[in-house]
């Protein structure tokens, strides 16, 4: 497997994702969506404002490994997070056409300006906390996309208990059958 083939395999998966969340929550109520249900953050809009945050704050760091991520630092005009638990926006009409503007950078990002070997090199940057780490940037980009699916499945479970079906989940559907031309 090659990073660059898989994260853009990756890109794909969290496009059709995100779309599939975002128009499952447009069938509910701004009370729905907004309710306090007890997850990790809170709501069902909570929980698609936290995957953005932490999309904006690891595309923020991923836009200093290389002068030619352009597309990452196009994104500096949309508001910054303060915390984790940062409401970027209080409502689907607002966050849905920034989420779309984000996943399509992404894909842009991958397909055109990053090189294989940026992956095998260190990043440096610092947490929310302050704390620098170096880490190898391949692997950071892996923990990007795993962090986007792992809060995808919580607000899965939320809108499973409203009711609302969110379609095919599996990455599965989007690796190509091998033996398909």
């Amino acid at each position: 497997m090659e990073y660059q083939s898989h994260f853009i395999l990756m890109a794909d998966y969290n496009l059709r994702m995100n779309e599939q969340f975002y128009e499952a929550a447009g069938k509910l109520s701004e009370e729905e969506v907004s309710a306090d249900k007890g997850a990790f953050f809170g709501s069902i809009l909570g929980t698609l404002n936290h995957m953005l945050v932490g999309d904006l704050i690891w595309l923020s760091r991923f836009s200093t490994h290389s002068t030619r991520y352009q597309s990452l630092r196009a994104l500096k005009d949309l508001p910054q997070p303060e915390g984790l638990d940062h409401v970027l926006y209080p409502n689907l009409e607002l966050l849905t056409p920034v989420r779309k503007r984000v996943d399509a950078s992404i894909r842009n990002w991958l397909l055109n300006e990053v090189e294989a070997s940026d992956f095998t090199k260190t990043l440096t940057y610092q947490n929310v906390k302050g704390v620098t780490s170096e880490r190898n940037f391949g692997e950071l980009v892996s923990h990007f996309f795993n962090h986007q699916t792992h809060h995808r499945g919580q607000a899965s479970t939320l809108l499973n208990q409203l009711g609302v079906d969110v379609g095919v989940t599996d990455f599965l559907i989007d690796i190509p059958d091998v033996r398909v031309g």
